[in-house]
């Protein structure tokens, strides 16, 4: 096994990682700031007015993507155990 394959075995990896966090973190992102925006506007200082839109948003988007995200790491990890033999050899 030489560096280089390590090195892109662990590059795919965080891109895999990147991919399947980008979808709950980005909408954790807009809610966010919208409701930020929203409590700048009304002075609202409720923290659990940031929080529970959050929560309600990610769970939403984590039930819409957990197919395409189970079906990316289910093909990374086949990928993966077919190369073993090439790997180690």
């Amino acid at each position: 096994m030489t560096p280089e394959t390590i090195i892109t075995l662990g590059q795919r990896g965080l891109e895999l990682a990147i991919l399947i966090s980008a979808p709950m973190l980005l909408t954790g992102l807009v809610v966010g700031v919208l409701i930020s925006m929203f409590m700048a506007a009304t002075q609202i200082n409720e923290m659990t007015l940031t929080f529970v839109p959050k929560l309600l948003v990610i769970a939403a988007v984590l039930l819409l993507a957990g197919p395409w995200m189970l079906e990316l790491l289910i093909d990374f990890t086949q990928t993966l155990f077919k190369e073993i033999p090439n790997l180690i050899g």
